[in-house]
């Protein structure tokens, strides 16, 4: 047995699909199923119960599975261990994020860490955010980037940055000039949203909830920079993370207003599967995270 036949049969257990795991391995589902029966043969068991519908182990299946993680965390220890012996910094992180903060708040971290470690090459996926959580609960990534993170049985999560939420109109809507807005008079205007799966949807329905505020979206959409467009057009105003827009106010394409009495705010986080091990590239690369706000920095630049 090598290692990889151990990763493929863990992959391919954690997402109960075939096509799941020959996906995250770059190999064919056909050597996904000759990898499980060549595990089988070499310990002379059946692991996977083919008389059930869905996927589902055996007895002896799963005491090898439970085994295949603990080695391969050993592994990984191990590995990650020898390269901080050698001051190594080096090789791949792989990360999925929603869309707004991969376009909006990443880029300044990537900048920066990717000029104090060269030798890393940063693999980023750009996804909605149930597909995040999936990715980071199937191994396909170590570290998903997400906005008011989810708490899991199998996950860990770590914040790392707070956006504030603005209200944002086009040039020529009457509340344009202002620099505030109580929340009662979004009533009062079309109002343009997200789709409902979105987290940030959930959120500020929950605000309007709070003030007893009846509000249906003329148009609902599922990514921010769709959302912008609209209100550009005057469509409606909007409720967006003040980080998206910086570059559409500084060139005068929208209009911005604080929520009168109220600060709101989008908390960001990093979420990781349990038992995750840390390569010192992904180490240095969440204490960036972590510990250097660069994106108040950019801000305060525009």
């Amino acid at each position: 047995m090598h290692i990889e036949n151990f990763k493929i049969f863990t992959d391919l257990v954690e997402s109960q699909s075939f096509s799941h795991a020959a996906k995250i391995n770059g190999i064919t589902q056909s050597a996904v199923s000759q990898q499980m029966r060549a595990m089988e043969k070499h310990f002379n068991v059946l692991i996977v119960d083919r008389g059930h519908k869905h996927f589902r182990l055996t007895r002896e299946g799963q005491r090898i599975y439970d085994g295949a993680k603990q080695f391969l965390q050993l592994y990984d220890q191990l590995s990650s261990e020898l390269q901080e012996m050698r001051k190594v910094v080096s090789g791949v992180v792989q990360l999925s994020t929603i869309y707004s903060i991969g376009l909006h708040t990443l880029p300044a971290y990537l900048k920066v860490f990717m000029q104090q470690y060269p030798a890393v090459n940063v693999h980023v996926e750009y996804r909605r955010s149930n597909l995040v959580y999936e990715d980071v609960l199937h191994n396909a990534v170590e570290v998903g980037l997400v906005a008011y993170p989810i708490r899991a049985r199998q996950l860990e999560i770590i914040p790392f940055h707070e956006d504030q939420l603005i209200l944002i109109c086009a040039p020529g809507h009457p509340l344009a000039g202002r620099k505030e807005a109580s929340i009662e008079e979004i009533s009062s205007y079309k109002f343009i949203g997200f789709d409902q799966d979105i987290p940030t949807r959930k959120a500020t329905d929950q605000i309007f909830k709070e003030y007893k505020l009846d509000i249906e979206p003329v148009m609902e959409f599922d990514n921010i920079e769709t959302v912008k467009r609209a209100v550009e057009i005057d469509a409606g105003i909007a409720l967006v993370p003040e980080a998206t827009v910086q570059q559409e106010l500084k060139q005068r394409q929208l209009c911005r207003l604080n929520i009168k009495g109220r600060r709101l705010v989008r908390p960001l986080a990093i979420i990781y599967r349990k038992g995750r091990v840390f390569t010192p590239a992904l180490k240095q690369f969440i204490h960036l995270l972590t510990t250097r706000n660069l994106v108040q920095a950019s801000e305060a630049a525009v």
